[in-house]
């Protein structure tokens, strides 16, 4: 069950709904918007079928959701959500750009990849400082070194930036500089790294597993908005199957049955997906058919020289391309491409603030 307080409504009026449900033994969580806040209620819901919620100050509405995720379900927020990163906005009414280096290597290589991003008309810049990787011998990223390039290159840009997080106990260090913070799929159900970056506080891109269905991912979701942030984008990457041609297969039908199940953003990884170049612009225009709200895609100056998935990054040749692309494909969904400092905002839970 859900409870639904009305825009404006008080923290004295919120205090009095969990205050009441406490009382019956019930455990209440709060997730504030910025303009709107909600309640979830967990426990034995016979206990609240004599609590008449409706008629509490600065109650909206109360409903009783059927799904095992209550935060993140459309059946609590049937307007899709848009979620804020610094000035851009990832949601329906828009197709985000996210681009950049796989990971971030060197300063040089980080700011010509960036900028390359930002010519393909990427409105928010990814990278990886901490890279968790199959092989204990592979490149492991440069930590809170490779951090500082980003942070540094992405203020030089002008554009915010993601960056994936691995512990929980790098969280607060990560979240002190980025701008959105990303679980990788290895990650997806680590429950205490999920829960930390909820209460960082930051926009968070949760990508799904390698063989997690559907359900499993927005149950993850639904962890870091239990914490009380619904700042979350669901990314589907590709999930492991029999078919070895591809790196993962992309399951392009998450993008549509996700939507159908959460108010979440989606959007689709086609470089680790394909894990191949000449994948990623097809993949991308897939994407974008099948009403993804954002693309991220790697790309580097020299991929011949990438310490981690230069196959699948993207050059200088395949970036006019890509732009042409995105616009061209958003253009035939009725959507725009979103840029940073302009505002789409329809349905927002609220605006995320900037580091």
């Amino acid at each position: 069950m859900v409870v639904v307080m009305r825009s404006g409504a008080s923290d004295t009026d919120v205090d009095k709904v969990v205050k009441a449900i406490d009382e019956l033994g019930g455990d209440a969580f709060v997730s504030r918007g910025k303009h709107q806040t909600i309640i979830g209620l967990v426990g034995d819901l016979t206990q609240f079928t004599e609590l008449p919620l409706h008629a509490f100050p600065g109650v909206e509405d109360v409903i009783r959701v059927s799904k095992p995720y209550k935060l993140v379900s459309v059946e609590t927020h049937p307007r899709p959500s848009t979620v804020w990163v610094g000035d851009t906005p990832i949601g329906r009414d828009t197709v985000t750009l996210i681009a950049g280096p796989c990971a971030v290597e060197t300063e040089d290589q980080t700011d010509a990849a960036c900028r390359m991003a930002k010519e393909a008309g990427a409105s928010i810049l990814r990278g990886g400082a901490y890279k968790p990787r199959t092989s204990p011998y592979a490149f492991q990223g440069l930590g809170e070194a490779g951090l500082d390039i980003l942070h540094g290159v992405s203020r030089d840009i002008g554009l915010p930036f993601v960056t994936e997080v691995v512990t929980p106990a790098d969280v607060e260090t990560v979240a002190a500089k980025a701008d959105m913070l990303q679980v990788g799929a290895r990650n997806m159900q680590n429950f205490q790294l999920l829960k930390e970056v909820g209460m960082a506080g930051k926009p968070v891109l949760l990508k799904r597993g390698l063989t997690a269905t559907i359900d499993e991912w927005i149950m993850a979701a639904e962890y870091i908005a239990h914490t009380g942030n619904l700042q979350v984008v669901l990314c589907e990457r590709g999930i492991r199957t029999y078919e070895p041609m591809t790196r993962n297969t992309l399951d392009v039908s998450a993008v549509p049955v996700a939507q159908s199940l959460t108010h979440l953003p989606v959007v689709v990884d086609p470089s680790h997906s394909g894990g191949k170049r000449d994948l990623v612009l097809p993949l991308t225009r897939a994407a974008i058919a099948a009403g993804a709200d954002g693309i991220i895609v790697d790309v580097h100056p020299r991929p011949e020289l990438a310490l981690c998935d230069g196959p699948q990054a993207l050059v200088r040749d395949d970036i006019l391309p890509l732009r042409e692309s995105v616009t061209r494909f958003a253009g035939a969904m009725g959507r725009e491409v979103a840029a940073p400092n302009v505002d789409h905002r329809s349905g927002a839970w609220g605006r995320s603030a900037s580091a």
